[in-house]
């Protein structure tokens, strides 16, 4: 059983090691929160929730298999090798793929500008709403720029 529970430990540090260390992590992480926050004002169906959480799972996790590959890439091959950069660059283009298909999601699931204009009003007509959806978008922001360790493993 302990070596079971290790194993979430041993899982959670590797995602606070992306969210901490990589910026394009915490870019997701704050899109994500971004797209959850807005979303109460669609009426979403559980397969379009179904579907959203399915695209920021595969996002996230290509991500994090991204950093994976990266570090041992430097780990094995401290010298700038064509290989190397090769399986990097197409460890990357894989998080590319995955982020452009999660914008075609969101296009798909979100594109109503009846409901555009609805959030507009809604947040014209509550003012500390909108000031406390301003506060998170700067603290959103803070995350994803001082986020990080400056210190890397």
């Amino acid at each position: 059983m302990m070596k079971f529970l290790k194993g979430f430990k041993y899982a959670f540090n590797g995602i606070l090691y992306c969210i901490k260390n990589e910026r394009n992590m915490r870019i997701h992480i704050a899109v994500m929160l971004c797209i959850v926050i807005f979303a109460r004002f669609f009426k979403l169906t559980a397969v379009n929730w179904a579907i959203l959480f399915l695209t920021f799972s595969i996002v996230i996790s290509a991500e994090a298999i991204n950093t994976a590959i990266e570090k041992l890439c430097d780990f094995v091959c401290k010298e700038k090798r064509r290989l190397i950069g090769i399986v990097k660059d197409v460890s990357a283009g894989a998080v590319l793929i995955s982020a452009i298909f999660a914008v075609c999601v969101g296009v798909c699931t979100f594109w109503q500008p009846t409901v555009f204009l609805e959030i507009y009003n809604y947040y014209i007509n509550n003012i500390p709403e909108l000031i406390l959806i301003f506060l998170l978008l700067i603290l959103l922001l803070l995350f994803v720029i001082f986020g990080g360790n400056k210190k890397k493993r």
